[in-house]
């Protein structure tokens, strides 16, 4: 099982820049699809407080439900690129 996981939506722009941020890293993680309807996001609202997609959990790193496709793109480059 993958340490990082993403819960994402088809569809949604902000949760391709993540997934396009770790392919170009080469990261391998476990896709979670979330439903439509914010109101039966229960997993991600107990993971991250909210109810909106991307949010990246990375075991490794103690990152237990960060939100925000800007800041988890920023995260995973300072975590895990050439400069990392």
């Amino acid at each position: 099982m993958a340490n990082i996981e993403l819960y994402e939506l088809p569809g949604c722009p902000f949760c391709a820049k993540v997934v396009d941020a770790l392919d170009e890293l080469g990261l391998e993680y476990e896709s979670h699809e979330v439903p439509r309807a914010r109101g039966d996001r229960t997993e991600v609202e107990e993971i991250s407080g909210q109810t909106g997609v991307p949010v990246l959990v990375d075991r490794d790193h103690g990152v237990e439900g960060m939100p925000e496709s800007d800041d988890i793109v920023a995260y995973l480059e300072e975590t895990y690129g050439d400069a990392a």
